[in-house]
């Protein structure tokens, strides 16, 4: 199973527009997918000590946990990932190990295309995460009406889904 989490909690999240499109994409490439949005599990802080315990930390737990991929869907806020997306991250920290791990980014400019390393670096060495080094990046010009309107973006979430698919089924099982 993969998992595709939307980690914007922006209501008009073009982020959450990419991650529904991967997930889509991997629905129609015959791949078990679930969709996740963080706006319907809503996280506490990451204190180092109780947060762990939360509802929500250990349903998006288990589901890491049981996935072979996922794809992280997240806005890029000064030059990186969401405090939403990292807080994810903090929170469910063990669970990524051995995941492949693909990025569906939307930011305001193209200047911040390398804010997803921080986090990559961190889910490579910390939890041995196989990140798939080409994501998906995309500024407000590849999106009309709530949908990916730009035919070169579309192909690249198919691309980044069909490498996940791809990746994740070669991982032994862990």
């Amino acid at each position: 199973m993969h998992l595709v989490v939307s980690c914007s909690l922006r209501p008009t999240s073009r982020s959450r527009i990419l991650a529904q499109r991967a997930h889509e994409w991997l629905q129609t490439g015959g791949h078990e997918s679930r969709f996740i949005d963080l706006v319907d599990h809503p996280l506490p802080l990451c204190d180092g000590g109780e947060s762990y315990n939360a509802e929500h930390v250990a349903d998006l737990d288990a589901l890491i946990r049981q996935a072979k991929g996922v794809l992280i869907g997240t806005p890029v806020y000064n030059y990186d990932a969401s405090a939403a997306t990292k807080n994810l991250v903090e929170l469910t920290g063990r669970a990524w190990t051995n995941k492949v791990v693909g990025f569906l980014c939307s930011a305001g400019g193209r200047a911040s295309y390398m804010s997803m390393m921080g986090l990559a670096n961190s889910l490579m060495l910390d939890f041995r995460c196989l990140v798939i080094p080409r994501f998906v990046y995309a500024t407000k010009e590849a999106f009309e009406d709530g949908r990916v309107s730009d035919p070169d973006v579309d192909d690249r979430v198919k691309q980044l889904a069909d490498t996940l698919a791809s990746l994740a089924a070669a991982m032994p099982d862990a």
